[in-house]
């Protein structure tokens, strides 16, 4: 059926097409349409960096008075505005050397220690990034903010992100239940300012560890935001050990860097800073870039960039009360990378041979609240197997010689980790203990003597996320020297190590935690993190304009 008049359609390539029919202008339109979609894209592909230059900064915090009684909010802004001058050298020091991106540390404005009451003149209304907020410019939009002013005037001066953490709070309905007393939910809060000072992204921790202060969201929330040079997520500290949102992060929302502010106070064999942090980047095959606060008494150190085949730089100091920042140059999409690490099966191997003999020197041994079996490496080489509940762990090692005042175990554990027992951890580790009393074994040690030439550890894992440890003596990581085979194995390479302090595949099986938090992403989660992608094509055109 004609059209009762013709009619021009203007492009902006100056284009001019005349249309007979509904059905042809329908079908110019849709294609025209398509046209600039794909026109941006292959833009946007080409303005696309391969990789960018990070920065991390590990925080000495300037701490409050002890108070029991709530100080006033000018007092509360001045103390942060002291961590925040400290922080502004940092950022500024990041722009200049050309970094596009800058984490600072959990709790990095006022600490740690507070009542619901006390953190209350610390805290300001952030609002959903949606709002399409500079606070630079418009400090007073949503109320006093002018930690959020200043936050987001440090990065649009500096023309580079900063990603800090500080306190949200949030009016809510009295005679609602759940509403607390003071009128207002208190949350543990990341945001992250774009190079133009906008507030791109805001994220309420999920998980928190005796932080009395603050209220626990509704549900995890699953934050990303997109840049030239990735696509980013974000959570914080404990958030780490948990499945979401970290693992549905990386898996369900694909996103190639994870943000991650912390206050992680170290605790060895398995949990100091660096070696946890780096091992959960090589596990979930990721970068992460975390920085940790830094106090020495509280055993607060730890920061670094780490990439999913190896730690990019890291630091770990407990002699200075100083701050540290860091730099590396990080793959944009490290799964477009050539040295991009393959998927592991990590009981292939483990399940596939005999175990080794029993051995005739097996004990039990505490980590912390957690009861391993453990077995002693009595020779200088050997096969050894251990085994707890469904795991089994198996070890072939050589040692270069043998230290007659050090012993080192295989370890095995199975099970709900700790005091809460909601955590259930399947742990395969080599480590050394104390003195030479066994019943020291898996108690913190710091220094070693012992180097192997060689070690392979594996074990019958029930679970695909297992994070792979190396440290060494004195607090030290192992970049490039040790590697993980497709088959599960942990296996040194270069040769001889230098002296080992612990070598451990860390699992973590969500799926049997007491009192789990669901595994999968809810259908509000699912449509949340739609939108980031149906409004993909004008973000990023946003970003090649700028």
């Amino acid at each position: 059926m004609l059209h009762k008049c013709s009619f021009l359609y203007k492009y902006y390539m100056n284009v001019t097409f005349t249309c007979r029919t509904q059905d042809t202008l329908a079908m110019i339109t849709s294609s025209l349409q398509t046209s600039v979609a794909v026109f941006a894209l292959v833009i946007l592909h080409v303005s696309t960096l391969d990789t960018f230059k990070a920065a991390v900064y590990e925080h000495a915090v300037i701490l409050p008075n002890d108070t029991e009684t709530p100080v006033s909010p000018d007092e509360a802004l001045f103390l942060m505005n002291k961590n925040i001058d400290i922080l502004e050298k940092a950022i500024k020091q990041a722009a200049e050397q050309g970094a596009q991106i800058i984490v600072t540390p959990e709790d990095a404005l006022y600490g740690w220690k507070f009542t619901r009451e006390t953190i209350f003149p610390y805290l300001e209304n952030i609002p959903d990034p949606q709002v399409n907020w500079i606070p630079c410019q418009e400090p007073h939009r949503f109320g006093h903010t002018p930690v959020q002013a200043r936050l987001s005037c440090l990065a649009k001066n500096n023309s580079i992100y900063v990603v800090v953490n500080m306190g949200d709070k949030k009016p809510c309905n009295s005679h609602n239940t759940t509403c607390p007393s003071n009128g207002h939910y208190q949350y543990n809060t990341n945001v992250v300012y774009d190079a133009k000072g906008k507030l791109v992204a805001r994220y309420h921790k999920y998980h928190l560890y005796h932080e009395i202060q603050f209220d626990v969201p509704e549900k995890p929330e699953l934050v990303t935001f997109n840049t030239t040079f990735g696509k980013f997520g974000i959570f914080t500290c404990f958030d780490i050990l948990f499945h979401d949102p970290a693992v549905t992060l990386v898996k369900d929302s694909h996103v190639d860097t994870i943000l991650f502010p912390t206050a992680w106070m170290n605790v060895l064999p398995f949990m100091t800073a660096i070696e946890f942090h780096s091992a959960w980047a090589m596990g979930m095959r990721v970068n992460l870039l975390a920085a940790n606060t830094h106090n020495v008494s509280l055993k607060m150190t730890g920061s670094g960039i780490y990439a999913p085949h190896s730690p990019k730089v890291y630091h770990h100091d407990m002699e200075t009360e100083s701050g540290k920042i860091l730099f590396a140059e990080v793959d944009s999409h490290p799964r477009n990378s050539s040295t991009y690490p393959p998927a592991m099966n990590w009981s292939a191997y483990a399940t596939s041979i005999t175990p080794f003999p029993g051995p005739k020197n097996s004990f039990r041994g505490f980590i912390s609240r957690d009861e391993f079996n453990f077995t002693k490496l009595s020779e200088s080489a050997g096969n050894l197997t251990v085994c707890q509940k469904e795991l089994c762990c198996h070890l072939s090692y050589r040692m270069l010689a043998k230290e007659g005042d050090e012993v080192y175990v295989l370890g095995a554990f199975a099970g709900l980790h700790g005091r809460r027992r909601r955590e259930y951890w399947q742990v395969c580790t080599m480590l050394k203990c104390r003195s030479t009393d066994v019943t020291t074994c898996g108690q913190p040690v710091e220094t070693a003597l012992t180097r192997f030439e060689m070690f392979s550890l594996s074990g019958t894992f029930g679970t695909e996320y297992v994070f792979p440890e190396v440290l060494l003596t004195k607090i030290k990581l192992a970049p490039e020297k040790f590697e993980v085979l497709e088959d599960g194995r942990l296996v040194n390479k270069n040769g001889l190590s230098e002296p080992v302090l612990t070598v451990s595949l860390f699992g973590r099986w969500y799926a049997k935690d007491a009192h789990s938090i669901s595994g999968g992403t809810s259908n509000s989660a699912t449509a949340y993190l739609m939108i980031p992608t149906l409004l993909m094509i004008i973000t990023l055109r946003d970003a090649v304009m700028l």
